[in-house]
């Protein structure tokens, strides 16, 4: 018995080797991420960006894959029923927060089926018009979609999504209402804006930014308690007349729940490396998105706080999924 109980714990032993020696040789072969929105997104240009970089310091490519759909679920769900082995995660947006208000049935926890493992930053979402209208602020809008009551539109990236909640906080504040029309992306809807048949649209600041300075649209607020960096003319929600109104938003990189936590740190480890190079802190302040410096364990509180913020928001507001 003793002779069997040695090789029992020297095979247990083995076994927990294996796995220290796979999680050190990490990565050893691409690392694929799914980006839950569609290709030109804000969510999607930023976690390729900061990859892009990271896949340079560690000697293997990480693969953005794009799956759109269902306001983010879709790539989620993906992902959370991956292996847990660091060759599938997920870069989301605070959308990630949103869904299990509007959603019980998920299929997934969002809490509890991933670990987060870094933020990539924090960016607002910006509130554009059409160029050239007669909507020169925030309260012009408002005050012309109470003149004319259920004749405005707004676009999103989906039902439950941060462009949607920003919309939504928006309109409660303003005591407006206008119909909601989602979109697969983010690029699709700011062409419906451009060209007028969209009314308004809460866009992240890193898909807004050169649009607004090229004029195809027109900034009218910022949805954040501070002016955005790469728009300082453009004034804050709380500023143009809306206390209440502002919904903060963050990009992050989350892998499957129970990925070993020597591949979680060394994907904070590298991305943090990648986050502080001068040529990389450029480029995402260009976009309009600031850093959120934040240890694996804070940002996991912060996405506990954000999904019961959102909850509370879509309870309060009787929002439903559409």
């Amino acid at each position: 018995m003793r002779l069997i109980f040695g090789l029992l714990l020297f095979l247990s032993g083995l076994g927990f080797a294996s796995n220290g020696v796979g999680a050190q040789q990490w990565p050893a072969k691409p690392v694929k991420v799914i980006v839950p929105f569609a290709a030109g997104s804000a969510s999607d240009i930023v976690p390729r960006l900061v990859l892009e970089e990271v896949s340079r310091q560690v000697g293997q490519s990480f693969i953005v894959e794009n799956r759109p759909g269902a306001g983010g679920r879709t790539g989620a769900a993906l992902v959370a029923r991956a292996e847990p082995d660091g060759y599938t995660l997920l870069a989301n947006s605070s959308a990630h927060t949103i869904a299990p208000a509007l959603y019980p049935d998920l299929g997934y926890d969002p809490a509890k089926d991933f670990a987060a493992i870094v933020p990539l930053g924090s960016s607002p979402f910006i509130l554009v018009v059409p160029p050239g209208g007669s909507h020169k602020s925030a309260m012009d809008l408002v005050t012309a979609a109470k003149v004319q009551p259920g004749a405005f539109n707004f676009a999103s990236v989906g039902a439950g999504s941060a462009s949607h909640l920003s919309a939504e906080r928006f309109m409660y504040s303003a005591g407006i209402r206008a119909a909601h029309v989602p979109f697969k992306g983010g690029s699709e809807a700011m062409t419906e804006v451009m060209t007028g048949r969209i009314d308004f649209y809460f866009v992240a600041a890193s898909a807004a930014v050169a649009n607004v300075r090229d004029g195809k649209l027109s900034a009218l607020a910022v949805n954040a308690n501070t002016r955005s960096t790469a728009l300082p003319d453009v004034p804050t929600i709380s500023e143009a007349g809306f206390r209440g109104a502002e919904y903060p938003s963050w990009y992050g990189l989350f892998a499957p729940a129970k990925t070993p936590k020597e591949i979680v740190e060394r994907l904070y480890f590298e991305t943090i490396s990648a986050l502080k190079q001068s040529n990389l802190k450029e480029k995402l302040v260009a976009l309009g998105v600031d850093p959120l410096e934040l240890s694996s364990a804070e940002f996991e509180a912060l996405v506990h706080r954000d999904i019961e913020r959102d909850r509370k928001l879509v309870q309060d507001l009787g929002l439903k999924p559409n």
